[in-house]
């Protein structure tokens, strides 16, 4: 069930502190967002309880401290979100995301690398 949550822009900002951390409290993941965004503490715990009762996210709430970690995976999240990119914005075509998505910004030398070993390993698999 999980798997086919769609996240909003606020919960996939919380997810990437969770999928990074692996694990984190609401006070953990409060202090790393308000780095670059200005929300408050209450505003971040009740995403995280909607995310909890949505299936997003998991809670530990052994300790008087509950400890949240990602339900959903990062992988599974960025395919369904690209999946529907390209149907709804590229219509059908995964090359005219790619062509768009490296016009917008230049990979580095090792995303290149990684970039054509994708592109040889798809070439052998054709």
């Amino acid at each position: 069930m999980a798997k086919h949550i769609k996240p909003t822009e606020s919960e996939l900002e919380i997810l990437r502190v969770l999928w990074d951390k692996g694990t984190a409290t609401v006070r953990d993941v409060h202090e790393i967002l308000s780095e670059h965004k200005d929300a408050g503490y209450t505003t971040t715990l009740k995403l995280m309880q909607i995310m909890f009762e949505k299936g997003i996210v998991k809670r530990d709430d052994s300790n008087k401290t509950h400890i949240y970690r990602a339900n959903i995976s990062r992988e599974s999240t960025q395919q369904q979100i690209v999946g529907k990119m390209i149907n709804s914005l590229f219509g059908g075509s995964s090359s005219q995301l790619v062509m768009q998505a490296l016009g917008n910004q230049a990979p580095n030398k090792e995303e290149l690398d990684e970039i054509q070993k994708m592109l040889d390993n798809l070439k052998k698999q054709s």
